[in-house]
């Protein structure tokens, strides 16, 4: 027997004796039987593990369950095995690559050779999952050395295993059984597959293998389970709310952008109303930047290679960047721009700066390009081209913390009036255990990480600390945000650097007549524009808030007797800056309202014989219906408190 004893330290700090080897599912039997039934996986010092896994050293332990992002990571881990399995039970011969969890659900890369595979499909295997899964096979990790796992898929006749597993250590191998399927897995996974019971097969689509477009094209089959048959249920409710949402639908019948072939995939087209919207959030940014104290810059498109050399985005982001464009002088070629901040730090240095010149802030509505996969372009979230908010703050090292909370109130500030109130901030730090990934001083990198920490602690934030998910030039806060439906995107990022003005030979005159470096912050608050409009499309599910919106009003007049006076009204708007048209059709006004419905224009103004004698019009809200009737000085007054009540977020 052995007795020799470890700590099991919990997460509500109290710390527990066990035998060295216990199992996290023993450390959450001896709290309670119900919480070891719930128990998928638990972390482990940080890393996730089975819950079958014993435990040899003292750690701290954090049970995990259906509610822990870790503990979906491993129940969707699992799944996407019960898949394989079910494929490899009703499609014989079958090849995997690879079949990792997501964000929500899973997938598993196949080459199922000659054999077909459709979305008529997926049904019989759904069916072949469930089955399996009413087994309750548990998950076996077995290590195994390099040759025993080559000669496993060599017999199996899987290359994209082999090759897997050519790029592997050997000791570092492991394989998971569950039923009469194995897998090459580091895990985690769930105990058995009893607990996966609510069970869909989403789509199917092609994908490269490894995302190499030289490679053999397999067929991508995506997922999702629960633990319960309600929970899928809320969720597939959710993703059919989703489709009526989804930004490349809204973004068309609203007459917002397009794409053209002839131009270039993943180049989006601006229609007229889409440029209205995107010019109103780019004025709105700029006001609140000269507020600031930001400088406006412009810098060009293109630029030399060597700008990106010096800057390391070309060692970086090469691969992911358009082809070098060669001139007619021998040896020289110029990128399209795929940064802005190489640029803005070759403007800071235009000039000699003092240390009473700091903070500079530039600020710029910067289009970029960058490579990517047909594949993966999707609407205006994923494209080739796009222009980001972006602003640089070059500053001292003890002005990082007030510049920092200044940024965080700028993000905050749209957000609140965008309507964004539920978000998290991720604090993304070094990796201590391996700080060689890193660039900059040890005491530059902790008072910088300590600086975001107090600036968060100071804001209030509800925050997230990510260990290692820094970037390699120093620390950074990035916002997520979750939308009207409950989905999560990223939205707004904050980075400390101290990379580049190091790269480019940045300098300040300090008071000591020395000189010193200063610290980049680079910040974002909508990120990419593209991406914003559509996140904020579905977020608004293309309602968008009256101060935004490409038309603001629809003036209806009942008949052509009444044109004069609807134009009088359009006119009487048009000078305060409130936007819209007049439905001059030949059509009875219940169509032309419901048409302005449809359209999503946020008010109709309703003008008859009524209206005309009494120099006022007849108000309709976009869902709402019947507002009464104000004459033209209110109505402009009504709109002007509406639109500054959506902006401070009251």
């Amino acid at each position: 027997m052995n007795n020799e004893q470890i700590q099991i330290t919990l997460p509500d700090g109290s710390v527990r004796m066990y035998d060295k080897g216990v199992t996290s599912h023993e450390v959450a039997l001896s709290i309670s039987e119900g919480l070891a039934r719930n128990v998928l996986a638990a972390e482990v010092n940080g890393e996730i593990w089975d819950s079958s896994r014993s435990i040899d050293s003292n750690a701290t332990v954090k049970l995990l369950t259906w509610n822990d992002e870790g503990g979906k990571y491993a129940f969707w881990h699992s799944s996407a095995h019960l898949l394989a399995e079910a494929l490899e039970a009703v499609y014989p011969g079958v090849k995997f690559g690879i079949g990792p969890p997501i964000e929500n659900g899973f997938y598993y890369d196949i080459d199922l050779g000659d054999q077909s595979f459709g979305e008529e499909d997926l049904l019989k295997v759904e069916s072949k999952m469930l089955e399996l899964a009413r087994e309750k096979n548990e998950y076996i990790r077995k290590d195994v050395s390099k040759a025993e796992a080559l000669s496993y898929f060599t017999k199996k006749g899987d290359p994209y295993k082999i090759e897997l597993i050519d790029g592997l250590e050997d000791g570092s191998i492991t394989f998971y059984t569950q039923g009469n399927f194995t897998d090459l897995c580091r895990g985690p996974h769930v105990p058995n597959t009893g607990v996966i019971k609510a069970v869909k097969l989403l789509n199917v689509a092609g994908a490269y293998w490894r995302g190499n477009e030289k490679n053999k094209m397999l067929t991508r089959i995506y997922g999702i389970t629960f633990p319960k048959q309600k929970e899928l249920t809320e969720y597939l409710e959710l993703l059919e709310e989703a489709k009526k949402r989804d930004h490349r639908k809204l973004g068309k019948e609203l007459d917002l952008f397009t794409f053209s072939e002839k131009v270039g995939m993943g180049l989006p087209l601006w229609l007229p109303k889409g440029t209205v919207l995107r010019e109103r959030l780019e004025n709105f940014m700029r006001k609140a930047q000269v507020k600031a104290g930001y400088s406006p810059v412009i810098t060009p498109h293109i630029g030399n290679k060597e700008l990106y050399v010096t800057s390391g985005h070309w060692e970086k982001y090469g691969e992911d960047s358009f082809k070098a464009i060669g001139t007619p002088n021998e040896g020289e070629e110029y990128l399209l721009k795929p940064m802005n901040c190489p640029h803005h730090c070759e403007i800071y240095k235009s000039r000699p700066k003092s240390y009473k010149d700091l903070p500079v802030r530039l600020a710029e509505f910067g289009t970029v390009y960058r490579y990517e996969q047909s594949g993966e372009l999707h609407g205006l979230t994923r494209v080739r081209g796009f222009t980001q908010d972006d602003a640089h703050i070059f500053c001292r090292p003890d002005q990082v913390k007030d510049e920092f909370i200044k940024v965080i109130d700028l993000v905050l500030y749209v957000f609140k009036a965008l309507g964004f109130s539920n978000y998290t901030a991720q604090i993304s730090l070094r990796d201590p255990e391996n700080k060689q990934k890193y660039i900059g001083a040890d005491e530059n990198w902790e008072r910088a990480e300590r600086e975001i920490q107090e600036a968060t602690a100071e804001r209030g934030l509800v925050t997230v600390t990510e260990l290692g998910e820094a970037a390699f030039y120093g620390p950074k806060l990035d916002f997520m945000v979750k939308d009207a439906i409950g989905r999560k995107w990223q939205l707004g990022t904050i980075q400390v650097d101290y990379n580049l003005p190091e790269r480019f030979q940045l300098e300040y005159t300090g008071s000591d007549n020395k000189p010193h470096r200063p610290v980049m912050i680079h910040r974002a608050p909508f990120g990419s524009m593209e991406r914003f409009v559509a996140v904020l499309i579905e977020h608004c599910a293309g309602k968008f808030p009256l101060w935004l919106s490409p038309e603001q009003v629809a003036v209806l007049p009942i008949s052509e007797k009444y044109a004069d006076y609807a134009q009088q009204v359009f006119d009487a708007l048009a000078v305060e800056d409130i936007r819209g048209f007049i439905d001059h059709r030949d059509e009875k006004i219940g169509r032309k309202i419901r048409d302005a419905e449809v359209s999503k224009v946020p008010f109709m103004l309703i003008v008859g014989e009524k209206e005309q004698e009494n120099q006022e019009v007849s108000i309709r809200k976009q869902g709402e219906g019947d507002l009464g009737s104000m004459n033209i000085t209110d109505l402009i007054g009504y709109f002007k408190t509406q639109i500054d009540k959506d902006i401070s977020g009251k």
